[in-house]
């Protein structure tokens, strides 16, 4: 609720929804009060046309009866023996589908072998027709007779057979065609009947009800029914029976227009339920039918509707509500913004930004107010967050400068320290060797031991001359010129090549057992340097004498690719020795220069980073088999023609 209150755009759309919902109203009730005049309407328009097409269907069942009764009438008074009037009402049962009964009643003693009475009667039963003598009983008095005997005309008449005798419908309940017979005298003689069974006839009218519990009732002339689904009230009850005027005026009402033969249409509450009625007199009798038609199957589309419309008017109120919130809170976004940012501003912080507006109302000239005032106040702080930027770079710089000449003083000092170290030691050996050979003077030493002191000095030359050659091929990154000549015309054989880095290493360790296989021929030949390749075949060879367990160290020689029938493109020389290996961690390193797993193991750290630039430089490559797990496994690829 407070927040209701203190939103501007909620409020202001609540009040154009209040302004609306009104209108709504109104509009939406003169839409429905149109609505369902229409579809009253066209629901009595609906039931007229049901009522009026049931009446012909009834009229012409009705004629159909009356012809077929007339067309043997006749008959009756030509020929009245008995077993002629049996025939007579078996053919017009028979010949007729609609009429469900025939007799032909003759007045008292007109045949005297039958005594006082004889009727001569026919029924149908399912598919076939039965036709007796009825037994001897009073029918003189009874309405089908004596109604038309005083009339002297035909009727209709509908009656309830107690007993069922006719046993053609439930309760017997029958209405019948009745016509007076004179003789040529002008003498009555017999009545002929023709009989239908309501109840038959009531299935056949309901047949063609428009609305689900619509239904049809027939009444005759005082308000009884004849036909209605509730069979408890046939012949027993008439519209009248049970109904108070004060509550029931419009049943009482319908009532006496249909006796008195009227026809039309009225809204009327039968048995409680609000129903639409249309009714219109049988022709030819004193019967009238009407179609009963429920409000709630009449105007169950209306009800429908109704639902949906609500619901589309709720949901449309609410989009209605949110929209208009959207297009206010649209409308006045920049003094929400001004809000923010000005509270942003007098929190001190100046990095805030205000666009210009294209609106020109108050609250458009408001921002762009607001945007000159911020953009000269960053202008200024603009020029004073320059220079402290340009300071604060300064003074990064120096300390990225003042951190990496630190740490080139100390690369520096522990490269000295290290190139000293290793150059000393073999120095020192020669030297000390060769003040032991001035000393002796005259005197020369034994030959064994002249021999052990040369081998000695010569192996500490090498060293010093391999760490020259190292730091020399260290100062070079790119690709010299004397590689680039060494290569030009060099074609190199890849086996003596592989055996003579082999002998070299047996020179530094005599007691190293190396072995070499190849799968390529002598005469297989590259173009490439042989120095280069030879400096790194024997760094390769090299770290793994020097790290292995100085039993198994192998160099194999093979050209790739190895398949039958396929022109090879390069050499792999794969150095594999079984030791400690290298730790996954310190992979990463053992390709950089004077990077060293142990700071005080021997070497400057460039056997392995030199050759694999040499590699490189060559076309090739230098890789470690992190597959292989017993020690250590090189694997120097480099191109045959290059």
């Amino acid at each position: 609720m407070i927040s209701v209150r203190k939103s501007f755009p909620t409020k202001l759309s609540l009040g154009i929804l209040l302004l609306a919902v009104p209108i709504f109203w109104v509009s939406l009730g003169l839409l429905f009060y149109q609505s369902r005049n229409m579809i009253r309407e066209e629901a009595v328009g609906r039931a007229h046309a049901a009522l009026h097409t049931t009446m012909q269907r009834i009229n012409r069942k009705v004629a159909m009866v009356e012809m077929a009764t007339r067309a043997n009438d006749w008959l009756v008074v030509q020929d009245m023996r008995p077993e002629a009037l049996l025939g007579l009402t078996h053919r017009i049962v028979a010949l007729n589908s609609h009429i469900d009964g025939c007799s032909v009643s003759l007045e008292p003693g007109m045949l005297p072998e039958y005594g006082r009475y004889f009727s001569a009667y026919s029924v149908r039963e399912g598919d076939t027709v039965a036709t007796v003598i009825e037994e001897q009983y009073e029918y003189f008095e009874k309405k089908w007779y004596k109604t038309p005997r005083y009339l002297g005309k035909p009727c209709w008449v509908e009656y309830f057979d107690e007993t069922d005798s006719l046993n053609l419908t439930l309760a017997g309940m029958i209405a019948s065609y009745n016509e007076p017979l004179y003789d040529a005298d002008g003498s009555f003689v017999a009545v002929i009947s023709t009989d239908i069974s309501l109840l038959r006839f009531s299935k056949a009218i309901s047949e063609n009800k428009p609305y689900p519990h619509s239904y049809f009732i027939l009444l005759d002339d005082e308000g009884r029914y004849l036909i209605h689904p509730d069979t408890a009230r046939l012949f027993r009850q008439s519209i009248f029976s049970g109904t108070e005027p004060h509550k029931h005026a419009d049943l009482i009402a319908l009532g006496h227009e249909m006796t008195k033969g009227g026809h039309g249409n009225m809204s009327v509450v039968v048995d409680g339920v609000a129903s639409v009625v249309c009714y219109e007199p049988v022709a030819g009798t004193d019967w009238s039918l009407a179609l009963i038609c429920p409000e709630s199957d009449v105007l169950e589309g209306y009800h429908r509707l109704t639902y949906i419309v609500v619901s589309l008017l709720i949901v449309g109120l609410i989009v209605i509500l949110f929209l208009c919130k959207r297009a206010v809170a649209h409308a006045i976004r920049p003094l929400h913004e001004l809000l923010a940012k000005t509270q942003t501003i007098a929190a001190g912080n100046m990095e805030v930004h205000i666009s210009r507006s294209q609106r020109e109302d108050v609250v458009g000239r408001l921002q762009n107010s607001f945007a000159i005032m911020l953009q000269s106040i960053n202008f200024h702080m603009g020029s004073i967050r320059y220079v402290a930027e340009q300071a604060r770079k300064r003074n990064e710089e120096l300390v990225l400068a003042t951190r990496m000449a630190r740490e080139a003083e100390r690369q520096k000092s522990l490269f000295i320290q290290n190139v000293s170290h290793q150059i000393r030691t073999p120095l020192n050996i020669i030297m000390g060797f060769a003040q032991v050979l001035s000393e002796t003077g005259d005197s020369p030493l034994p030959e064994e031991e002249m021999k052990g002191i040369m081998s000695a000095m010569e192996h500490n030359s090498q060293l010093l001359n391999r760490l020259v050659a190292m730091l020399f091929d260290s100062s070079d990154t790119g690709l010299s010129e004397e590689l680039l000549a060494s290569t030009k015309h060099n074609s190199v054989p890849c086996n003596e090549v592989a055996r003579e880095a082999v002998s070299y290493i047996k020179l530094h360790y005599p007691k190293l057992n190396v072995g070499i296989q190849t799968s390529v021929p002598d005469s297989f030949c590259m173009q490439t340097s042989r120095m280069y390749l030879m400096r790194s075949l024997r760094e390769i060879l090299y770290n793994s004498a020097k790290y292995s367990d100085g039993q198994h160290v192998m160099l194999y020689v093979e050209a790739m690719p190895a398949g039958e029938g396929q022109t090879p493109t390069a050499v792999r020389f794969i150095v594999e020795d079984t030791g400690k290996g290298i730790a996954e961690a310190d992979r990463e390193l053992m390709f950089k220069f004077f990077a060293k797993v142990d700071d005080l193991s021997e070497g400057l750290g460039l056997g392995l980073p030199l050759a694999k630039r040499h590699a490189r430089n060559l076309g090739g490559d230098l890789t470690l088999d992190v597959d292989y797990h017993d020690g250590c496994r090189f694997i120097l690829e480099l191109p045959i023609l290059n």
